[in-house]
């Protein structure tokens, strides 16, 4: 056996000790401190929660292979700590203590990650994997550690308007799936919009848009509802059959459900719908904010009528937000997920001349994009869901290059994308669309990450920072 090391995390926290505890004991909770740049999928949970005897079964990627985690909770003290120990996994030893301390006032806590950890293959391990294990729990610690505080923030914000009942349509999605952990930690009721057979236990609601039909009586007393389905507009070419999906699942879905919460006798408050920023076509240097007209193109005709489909909604007296979403970035999935490969290779580059304008927000500040929209009754109408600061194309594959440190000298020419992509690719990766969150500034919403480097480096997991470290 190997020798024995201590790797602990500290850093200061923006609520009391016990709303810090309770965080942890919720439902969501593992999926918002999974790394984004790690494949981590829940296989199987027992127990309760986070109590003692408590299982869950996990499976990881680490390089090509994946493999089987098993971690049991071992300790439990109520408001101030909990352990897991691993049964079953890549190291030889795991056992990881989370501690919540009081802070300097009453309104802070201290948050401690203490993991005594033993590497496979004994000394031989020590040698040639223990920096790269120091360096690598630093990265997922400073992510943990950051993604919680800002949770914390944020829904103390709004802590005042109380838990909430919120519906999500399109939950298996990347978004969805973030936005159902985000809310439950935060303490609030998650359903979720299901084809197929609905888990009751969870509250699912059932749904099948394709059919014109959806439970009724699942939508009664919600306070709010957020829909994210649409079938992906970056897969494949688009034939004429697939331009048809991409248009129905949109529209059909927002219209089906916006019917029938209209018809609902307890209706929702607010009604947050994704959009895109498609709907503006390509416009070169022009800046573009919420008041701009609708673009050309097959993508600015789909978002106009996908936005035309909440009428119902409107017209019973449901506040609509249409959140018009940008490139989202998130290692998970989505573009980046897709770029950052060819860039680990040493194969990145910008597309085509790299000049043309490229709107993205983070994934973290999506979600808090949609809070902020269901939390603030002043918003409705169009919202641009981007970062402040967009970017050209080849910025983009620039600051990729300097993150990952790899080069970023490879191009991707234009005529190569009209010719294995087509339509999909002149309108997803060619076009120009410089826009602007005008809406969400105005209304004083706090971007986490304004800028890309920041945004990159923190769902990458290539910074260090937001935590204290010590190794032992």
């Amino acid at each position: 056996m190997g020798k024995s090391h201590v790797f602990d995390a500290r850093s200061q926290m923006p609520v009391p000790a016990a709303d810090l505890f309770a965080w942890h004991t919720r439902e969501g909770a593992f999926e918002r401190l999974s790394p984004p740049w790690e494949t981590a999928e829940v296989v199987e949970r027992t127990g309760d929660g986070i109590r003692p005897g408590a299982r869950v079964v996990v499976k990881i990627h680490l390089g090509p292979i994946p493999q089987r985690l098993v971690a049991e909770h071992t300790g439990y003290v109520e408001g101030a700590s909990f352990q897991d120990t691993q049964r079953e996994g890549p190291f030889t030893k795991w056992v990881h203590d989370h501690r919540m301390h009081p802070g300097s006032t009453p309104q802070a806590s201290v948050l401690e990650d203490a993991v005594e950890y033993v590497l496979p293959v004994g000394t031989l391990g020590d040698t040639f994997g223990g920096g790269y294990a120091r360096e690598r729990l630093e990265r997922m610690f400073a992510y943990r550690h950051t993604l919680t505080r800002m949770d914390l923030r944020r829904h103390a914000a709004f802590k005042d308007q109380g838990p909430l009942t919120v519906a999500i349509g399109g939950a298996s999605g990347l978004v969805g799936k973030a936005l159902a952990s985000f809310l439950s930690t935060g303490g609030h009721r998650v359903k979720r919009l299901v084809r197929g057979r609905p888990n009751a236990a969870r509250g699912d609601i059932a749904w099948a848009p394709d059919r014109g039909t959806v439970d009724a009586e699942g939508l009664e007393g919600l306070d709010a509802v957020v829909h994210l389905s649409g079938a992906n507009v970056a897969e494949g070419r688009w034939t004429e059959e697939r331009k048809q999906e991409i248009l129905k699942s949109r529209t059909e879905s927002t219209r089906v459900l916006c019917e029938a919460l209209a018809r609902a006798s307890r209706k929702p408050r607010v009604l947050v719908c994704a959009s895109a920023i498609g709907l503006y076509g390509s416009r070169g240097d022009e800046e573009l904010t919420e008041s701009s007209g609708v673009g050309g193109g097959f993508l600015a005709d789909v978002t106009r009528q996908w936005e035309s489909a909440t009428a119902p909604a409107e017209a019973a007296g449901i506040r609509v937000v249409h959140l018009r979403i940008g490139v989202v970035l998130d290692a998970s999935g989505g573009a980046l997920a897709k770029l950052a490969p060819a860039f680990l290779a040493g194969g990145g580059g910008p597309i085509a001349s790299g000049k043309q304008w490229m709107s993205w927000v983070s994934l973290e500040d999506l979600l808090g994009l949609i809070q902020f929209s269901i939390g603030t009754p002043a918003v409705r109408g169009p919202l641009n869901a981007v970062a402040p600061n967009a970017v050209r194309q080849g910025e983009l594959a620039r600051v990729m290059g300097k993150v990952l440190r790899r080069p970023a000298l490879f191009p991707l020419p234009a005529g190569v994308v009209k010719t294995v992509f087509g339509q999909m690719g002149e309108e997803t990766l060619l076009s120009s669309a410089h826009v602007l969150p005008t809406v969400a500034q105005a209304h004083g919403f706090p971007f986490l990450f304004p800028d890309l480097e920041g945004a990159l480096r923190f769902t990458l997991g290539r910074t260090t920072e937001g935590a204290e470290f010590r190794h032992t």
